[in-house]
């Protein structure tokens, strides 16, 4: 549905790195191919926890799940994809964290903390997000 590019403090010490991709998805679109993904409930910056799900042989994190749409959505982790090029981020966020050296690219929207949904993902991805959020119902 969108690809968040996250610079929060809570991204960069989960991942050791300076930012992470997640691309959200409905958890239904996904396929899992070998073996039973692990999951592990860790604390998050808003209190509520998210669920971390990793592959059982490298453990690597594939995808989250957070409090908000609960194991209907998932972020899957850009970089575990087979070809992560394709998935380039649609939005930059809590850029008032980010690594003082790292450059922003002035072409995607980029806001200091999280944005309204309705002002940046499209007809198509909101009206996915609705139907997928009925399925909580």
């Amino acid at each position: 549905m969108i690809v968040h590019c996250c610079h929060c403090r809570w991204c960069q010490r989960e991942t050791g790195t300076s930012f992470v991709l997640h691309a959200v998805i409905e958890s239904d679109r996904l396929t899992v191919l070998d073996g039973q993904p692990e999951r592990t409930t860790i604390p998050s910056e808003s209190g509520a926890g998210q669920e971390v799900v990793r592959c059982p042989h490298c453990k690597i994190a594939l995808w989250s799940h957070y409090s908000s749409a609960g194991r209907l959505a998932s972020m899957v982790k850009v970089g575990t994809l087979d070809d992560p090029d394709q998935m380039p981020p649609d939005v930059q966020i809590f850029a008032e964290s980010k690594q003082p050296w790292v450059m922003l690219n002035p072409d995607i929207p980029s806001f200091e903390k999280f944005y309204r949904r309705s002002e940046v993902w499209s007809e198509e991805a909101l009206t996915r997000r609705e139907a997928m959020l009925n399925n909580m119902q």
